[in-house]
């Protein structure tokens, strides 16, 4: 092991960063949560015991994929590690959020799985799972998650909170906020009455839909419509 702080030095920082950034949403209270980046063989992960709203980049420990060995840092990475690396290993992801987010927390609370109430959860897959309770940093909880996160970028955890993933950290933490907005607008929803779902076929539609139109991205003028200005 090493103490270089200097050991991905831009990625212990951008975990920092992305934390920090959770934490004023409100998505992070406290030491409850933790978020990680992989770097090829390599994971900077966030310590156990800090406060994430606050956090530095030498509160952000470097982790051998392969067997967690810490390789980089001076703090134990946080009880989740198992289940970081997990999602790594099975799915292929770039960078792992896991929030203890009111909303997120609340449904998992209350469902068995969110249902697509709205298009923009399809960027997570559509429906939700919510993984089934186990205690925190047990081997059972990380593979009830891994097992909920299947085809998916994101998972409730029963009574716990949620976790997201996805190919970059933005994505991850923009993936995090979304899932967390539906949430919302579940309880908010159901506070009225019961809330409809899009449908297969509905789903299907608004795919075909945003592959057409490159929905999500800018795009210039066409070139015809510029020379009327």
């Amino acid at each position: 092991m090493t103490d270089s702080s200097s050991a991905l030095g831009q990625e212990r920082a951008a975990v920092a960063d992305a934390c920090r950034r959770l934490g004023a949403e409100g998505l992070l209270i406290g030491t409850a949560g933790n978020v990680s980046l992989r770097v090829g063989e390599r994971v900077a992960i966030t310590a156990t015991g800090a406060v994430l709203a606050e956090l530095t980049a030498d509160q952000v420990t470097v982790v051998d994929l392969a067997d967690g060995k810490v390789v980089a840092g001076t703090l134990r990475p946080t009880s989740e590690l198992e289940l970081h690396l997990g999602v790594y290993r099975r799915h292929g992801a770039g960078a792992v959020v896991h929030t203890h987010a009111p909303m997120a927390t609340a449904v998992s609370c209350v469902l068995d799985e969110l249902p697509c109430i709205h298009y923009q959860l399809l960027a997570l897959g559509g429906t939700v799972r919510v993984a089934p309770y186990a205690t925190f940093g047990t081997p059972e909880l990380a593979e009830s998650v891994l097992a909920a996160l299947d085809g998916r970028s994101a998972a409730l955890m029963a009574n716990h909170g949620a976790v997201t993933h996805a190919s970059t950290l933005d994505k991850a933490v923009e993936h995090a906020l979304l899932l967390e907005w539906a949430c919302g607008v579940y309880q908010r929803a159901a506070a009225m009455g019961r809330p409809r779902a899009l449908d297969e076929q509905q789903q299907l539609a608004v795919i075909e839909a945003a592959l057409a139109r490159d929905y999500g991205t800018t795009q210039p003028v066409p070139p015809a419509q510029e020379g009327n200005r």
